[in-house]
């Protein structure tokens, strides 16, 4: 069996959705460059709908498969429905990823999270603060990286 399957490779070699939206109505970056890969994606939303995703994301080609396949998985939806998309649901779309790289998908998840709470807070939108990421040291270089708790 190939270590990547085909999606992972198509998603890596043309991604999807990569850029910035300068006027984006809410941003979340997750991870921490020290430790490995970073994501950072932007959400245009008019009338709790997802109208445009990008992303910007520094690592490795599962965590640029990853996030170039969630942004395919939330665009056109509801809010409600990419806060339910999960890292698993990520890896399944790609037809799977190497157990050490599952790491990848969790970040692309944490990174819809981030983004629609950054858009909560922007519009005043009451939420379950314990359902987003919050900062945290990363326990491998002591470093602050967005985690799920």
């Amino acid at each position: 069996m190939a270590l990547y399957s085909e999606k992972v490779f198509d998603h890596f070699k043309n991604p999807r959705n990569v850029g910035e939206i300068p006027d984006a109505d809410g941003v979340g970056e997750v991870g921490n460059a020290k430790c490995g890969d970073i994501m950072k994606m932007y959400l245009k939303i008019r009338d709790n709908v997802i109208t445009d995703v990008k992303f910007e994301t520094f690592g490795c080609g599962s965590a640029i498969a990853s996030s170039s396949m969630a942004t395919e998985m939330i665009k056109g939806k509801t809010i409600e429905e990419a806060l339910a998309v999960s890292n698993k649901d990520v890896v399944d779309a790609l037809d799977g990823l190497p157990a050490h790289k599952l790491h990848c998908s969790v970040l692309a998840e944490e990174a819809i999270k981030s983004a629609v709470q950054d858009y909560y807070e922007r519009n005043g939108i009451p939420y379950d603060k314990s359902q987003f990421p919050v900062m945290e040291d990363c326990e491998h270089c002591g470093e602050h990286e967005v985690r799920m708790v």
